[in-house]
């Protein structure tokens, strides 16, 4: 069953805050195994600028992967999980993530379109901080295989 294209232009506001904490970033990096200071020390991160330790900068994805899970459930969307598979992902930062910050995202799916029978959903998150300043913006292409046949 192909997307429905009607999808396309949606917009799928913040349900809630993140808080982000020294804690968390440093699980995060021990998770993905870096141990850069910048992650773990205030003064290191100070000494170059910021206000309090940094996030790597895939930690935005745990804020973006359940966004972008629950816009792919909608049962409406017609997307067939067990053929997607992930395409495409970029992250554009305005600054560094820091502990400390209160973020929350807001995503929008920008196009959906169907090449040699396989479907694209091209999607966009931004994800803000409690002044409404735009920290990042997430890209992310998912790729739903056709039916074999």
């Amino acid at each position: 069953m192909p997307l429905d294209q009607s999808f396309a232009g949606r917009s799928y506001p913040p349900a809630s805050k993140y808080e982000v904490s020294r804690e968390k970033i440093r699980e995060f990096a021990d998770a993905i195994g870096d141990d850069s200071p910048f992650y773990r020390d205030p003064e290191t991160a100070r000494a170059a600028g910021h206000p309090d330790v940094i996030a790597p900068p895939t930690f935005i994805t745990i804020l973006n992967l359940p966004k972008i899970n629950g816009i792919v459930a909608d049962p409406e969307l017609g997307l067939d999980y067990s053929r997607m598979v992930h395409g495409d992902q970029r992250f554009s930062y305005e600054r560094p993530v820091h502990a400390g910050d209160v973020l929350e995202i807001t995503a929008h799916i920008d196009t959906i379109m169907t090449r040699a029978g396989n479907d694209f959903i091209n999607l966009r998150s931004e994800i803000t901080d409690a002044g409404g300043e735009l920290v990042c913006t997430t890209q992310a292409q998912l790729v739903v295989r056709g039916a074999e046949g």
